[in-house]
């Protein structure tokens, strides 16, 4: 009689049995469905193989905008040609029978060389495989045939590539005439330098490897956007691309940058470093409430004459600021009540001898100015004045001097978009790994032996035109994603950096600084708009921090806001090493501050009307939108308005503004390339696709922002485009 542990033991042996069998039917049925696939069907899944492919269709790259919509960075693609002399056994002769009219060929369509080096590098590449096959035919089997010969110097776009294929010898085809191509991706920034560092640059985004600085890098992962398929069908001799799985385009960034504030703040600053003869020099306008930066110059002197983008000095500079600091320092002592604007302050003939060292003011040849208020301290940017005030409440705790600089916000992580990004180094008393010695306090007061990048002094400026508040500088206002758009927000980095009493009379000293005969900023004085600011001027030794008389270049600033009763911009200008005249930040930065100020108020953008004279105006150059060069033209025409007519085709693809000219640049339509649709109206632009056979997939309402296609690529019948308009 069974047990119940035997009848335990059957029912455990039978599932055991079941599972097994499952497995062995799902074995058999793999194994049978591998051998009908190998030996059945394989002639039909290898012919397959042989006759069908599939290829990655890079995604589009998106777009970097300026704030009002203008392209600062789009993509374009070329091809680079290469000859494959080991495409077919026959290539040898019949190349050579046609070497000689191929070569004239291209020579008038690609004169980067002449027909006839067209033909050595052509017969060159022949007798090289010649030799490479005398090579393997004696057994060298280490050998690597060279089967990328390039054809060209300089890339070419479709409407050249289309045209090269359909000469007599190249129509043979990829594997009978050897030419194959290689596309190439490429960024275009169609303003040139402008904002040039900010926006970015890439590594190679022609092999997938994205951003390498600025703009660029920091929303690589967003801008990328996810590469397609496209299949591809053996015809006739030949692989002929059929629809597959269409790219998703990356996102466009809409960056803060203004492009004519960016325009006059650019031009104004070059203006003065070639007047100079300066190293180099950076400008930034931000913009006071949301901490949008509106322009970001940053060029350097390459070689004699020539100044070009640089490092982003505005950001990653770590320098000593200068006088601009004695802001900061009378904003310290004036919340901790240890200083007054009408106390006196004697500074002597100029000179002031503290722990072995001489300070100076800038007029100490000339007898200095004695005794002098506390806000003339300021009105003048005088060195011993102000160290005076510093020493005479922190000399014996200099913390709390460093603790008031934190508590504005100097110590805080500004959190910059854009990588490479300095911090603000302010040293701290009896740090282990900080210097601080007894003439740190002194120095410190008036802008040495202290790092502070160009952008971090320009937070701290604008907060004192925002009421107090210290927001974070942004470079992006928006991320769009199709029909969605992702706004910024400003972010607040200090809600107070003092009470509003300080702040009051540090405007009012600030005003004075530029508005006042005797003050240093002066220069920055305009009877168009009013200018509040301070002046900076550092000696900075070469290699080190320093401020002696050997080896040591200069640094002019000036940083304010305006307009001064209702503050809508602040601005920094810092210009480095000026070899022509006398380094100041009055004369120098002052100057190229109140060009920016005037140019931008111009423009309208201040809320305030205002008559200019003919000498100080400019003239308001509309934007033209892509489409037909005739009915643009006609418009221009009959509005007077001056613009360069060198367009070859009939379809302008967007329009900038040099000075008081508008410049159109114009594109060529190809049947077989991807064209450019950005910045044209909605009718344009179906027009121009659907005439090339894409099917267009159409959002929103406007210009067109954004295209799924990379402009210049191959266009295939039937193939869907989605355009964005907005």
């Amino acid at each position: 009689m069974a047990t119940g542990k035997d009848n335990i033991n059957k029912k455990i042996q039978r599932n055991y049995f079941l599972v097994t069998l499952f497995l062995g039917v799902i074995v058999v049925s793999i194994l049978g469905k591998a051998f009908v696939t190998s030996f059945v069907e394989g002639k039909y899944w290898l012919k397959y193989v042989i006759n069908n492919k599939s290829d990655t269709i890079p995604a589009m790259r998106g777009n970097i905008l300026s704030s009002d919509g203008e392209p600062m960075a789009v993509s374009e693609t070329y091809y680079r040609l290469y000859m494959d002399f080991w495409s077919n056994d026959s290539i040898d002769s019949r190349l050579r029978a046609n070497v000689k009219s191929l070569s004239a060929e291209l020579n008038k369509l690609i004169p980067d060389k002449s027909a006839s080096q067209y033909e050595k590098d052509f017969l060159r590449g022949l007798d090289l495989r010649k030799k490479e096959a005398e090579r393997i035919a004696k057994g060298d089997k280490n050998l690597k045939v060279n089967k990328s010969y390039l054809l060209s110097i300089r890339q070419v776009d479709k409407l050249e590539l289309d045209s090269i294929r359909k000469m007599p010898y190249f129509k043979l085809g990829r594997y009978t005439s050897g030419l194959y191509d290689q596309e190439i991706v490429k960024r275009v920034k169609p303003f040139g330098i402008l904002a040039s560092r900010t926006v970015g640059d890439l590594w190679d985004v022609g092999k997938g490897i994205g951003g390498k600085t600025g703009l660029e890098l920091a929303y690589d992962s967003l801008l990328q956007g996810k590469p397609g398929i496209v299949n591809q069908k053996w015809v006739e001799g030949g692989y002929k691309p059929i629809p597959g799985v269409d790219p998703v385009q990356g996102k466009d960034i809409v960056s803060t940058i203004d492009m004519g504030c960016q325009s006059i703040t650019e031009n104004a600053l070059l203006d003065k470093l070639k007047e100079l003869n300066a190293e180099s020099g950076t400008a930034v306008v931000m913009e006071v409430r949301t901490g949008e930066i509106k322009a970001i110059a940053n060029l350097k002197k390459y070689k004699e004459g020539v100044w070009d983008e640089g490092l982003n000095f505005a950001l990653a500079d770590m320098s000593e600021p200068g006088s601009t600091f004695k802001i900061a320092s009378m904003m310290v002592a004036l919340e901790d009540g240890l200083v007054q604007p009408g106390d006196t302050v004697n500074v002597g003939k100029g000179k002031f001898e503290y722990a072995g060292k001489t300070l100076l003011d800038y007029n100490a040849d000339k007898g200095g100015f004695g005794k002098i208020t506390a806000a003339e301290v300021i009105r003048f940017s005088s060195n011993v004045g102000m160290a005076k005030i510093i020493l005479k409440g922190y000399e014996k705790n200099p913390r709390k001097y460093v603790d008031g600089l934190y508590k504005i916000g100097f110590n805080k992580d500004l959190n910059l978009e854009i990588p490479g990004y300095g911090r603000a180094k302010i040293r701290y008393p009896n740090d282990s790994l900080q210097r601080w010695s007894k003439t740190t306090l002194p120095w410190m007061s008036f802008g040495y032996e202290t790092q502070i990048p160009p952008i971090y002094t320009l937070a701290f400026f604008n907060a004192i035109a925002n009421k107090g508040t210290m927001i974070k500088p942004i470079f992006v206002k928006a991320i769009r994603d199709g029909e969605r758009t992702e706004k910024k927000r400003t972010e607040v980095i200090n809600k107070r950096i003092c009470s509003d009493k300080t702040l009051k009379i540090i405007r009012n000293m600030m005003y004075d600084v530029v508005n006042n005969p005797q003050g240093t900023g002066k220069p920055a004085h305009s009877d168009l708009v009013k200018i509040a600011g301070k002046t900076g001027t550092a000696q900075l030794s070469k290699g080190a921090v320093g401020y002696t008389d050997g080896g040591t270049t200069y640094q002019v600033s000036f940083c304010g806001y305006f307009p001064a009763d209702n503050p809508k911009y602040s601005c920094i200008v810092v210009i480095r090493n000026p070899l022509n005249g006398t380094a100041s930040g009055g004369t120098m930065s002052g100057a190229v501050f109140k060009q920016i100020a005037e140019g931008i108020y111009a423009r309208g953008v201040t809320a305030e009307p205002i008559d200019l004279d003919k000498e100080n105006s400019i003239k308001d150059v509309p934007k033209v939108k892509g489409g037909l060069a005739d009915n643009s033209k006609y418009i221009l025409d009959k509005l007077n308005i001056n613009y360069t007519d060198s367009l070859k085709g009939k379809w302008i693809l967007r329009s900038y503004r040099i000075a008081d000219r508008l410049v159109l640049k114009d594109q060529s339509i190809s049947s077989t390339a991807v064209p450019n649709v950005i910045g044209m109206g909605a009718k344009d632009a179906v027009y121009v696709l659907e005439n090339i056979g894409l099917r267009v997939n159409l959002l929103g309402k406007g210009e067109v922002y954004s295209q799924s296609l990379n402009a210049g690529s191959t266009a295939l019948q039937g193939q869907t485009i989605t355009i964005q308009l907005r």
